[in-house]
């Protein structure tokens, strides 16, 4: 296939190419997930906080575990803070704005104090230490653990019919997971396509590695989250779209930096842990101020999300140009 080939060898066409597969494994991953939920007589939150969660944030592992066996650990946690810090403020401002978000105050304040619990241990070790050994990576993992038992005892005991709406599932379990897998494999190679061809655009414009690296490569691990989001969002399952973020920050922090570490002492960088970890830590915080005003996130608090995001990444810029 001769026009394919041409399409795939231009990065532009990269670009494209990977932007039609994220939106189409998105859209089978969503379907996939809230028809899972239905079966298991859970809410598609706790769904969203663990299989799509995990799932969308296969890139931020793939990258952030590649570049901790080769000793760029700037790279490996730099990608981790970056992409939470994306997460809320972008993707969730994004979901909000396009549809206002409205879930139980008991299971987003579970989560959300969970990413904030992560995001706390993480600047705990970091300032401590600056380092992340073996102990840590096991103990990340285990909280990791505790944290899912948690939320699957409290979704579980909930009174029938409260979990989730009275739909039947609408196709057998094998068909959902076929979809899930099918859905997170299309996101992955989507997100790899996407910031491979951006990667190298930006470097025809004169953009500095280091630029690419704080910006490009945390947002473009952090697509396949932006993707599931957004179609979430449109399909009127924005307790998705919160479960997504906030799963993906708590795995991100846990799960991901506990596997480096597993791997080998993780060098956390001193620049990280003198500003973008306290960005990291003020947007988990965002997330708490709607839930004392009416357990909503509506389409006013997501601009203010996104124009947080702008901020940072303008600060970043500036930065890297000072």
């Amino acid at each position: 296939m001769p026009l394919l080939d041409q399409l795939l060898s231009n990065d532009y066409g990269l670009i494209v190419a990977g932007l039609v597969l994220l939106a189409l494994g998105a859209e089978v991953l969503v379907h996939g997930a809230v028809s899972l939920a239905l079966r298991l007589r859970v809410s598609p939150l706790l769904i969203g906080v663990t299989i799509v969660a995990w799932g969308t944030s296969t890139p931020e592992l793939l990258v952030s575990v590649n570049a901790s066996m080769n000793g760029n650990y700037g790279l490996a946690v730099g990608n981790v803070v970056g992409s939470n810090i994306f997460n809320i403020l972008l993707i969730l401002g994004v979901a909000a704005v396009i549809s206002p978000i409205a879930v139980s105050s008991r299971s987003i304040g579970r989560d959300g104090l969970f990413a904030l619990a992560a995001a706390g241990l993480f600047a705990w070790i970091a300032l401590r230490m600056n380092v992340m050994g073996f102990a840590e990576g096991v103990l990340f993992l285990a909280v990791l653990l505790a944290m899912v038992v948690f939320s699957y005892g409290q979704e579980s005991s909930r009174p029938e019919g409260e979990a989730v709406a009275s739909e039947a599932p609408e196709h057998s379990v094998l068909i959902d997971i076929l979809l899930i897998g099918t859905g997170l494999g299309l996101l992955v190679i989507g997100a790899d396509m996407l910031v491979h061809g951006s990667v190298s655009v930006a470097r025809q414009f004169g953009i500095s590695e280091t630029v690419i690296g704080l910006s490009l490569v945390a947002a473009g691990t952090s697509l396949p989250e932006l993707a599931t989001s957004i179609v979430a969002a449109l399909r009127g399952k924005a307790d998705i779209s919160v479960g997504n973020v906030t799963g993906s920050n708590i795995y991100n922090v846990l799960g991901i930096l506990g596997v480096a570490a597993l791997l080998g002492p993780v060098q956390i960088d001193s620049e990280i842990v003198r500003i973008d970890m306290w960005v990291m830590i003020a947007a988990t915080l965002a997330l708490f101020p709607p839930l004392v005003l009416g357990g909503r996130i509506g389409r006013l608090y997501g601009l203010l999300l996104l124009a947080g995001y702008v901020a940072y990444v303008f600060f970043l810029f500036s930065k890297v140009g000072g």
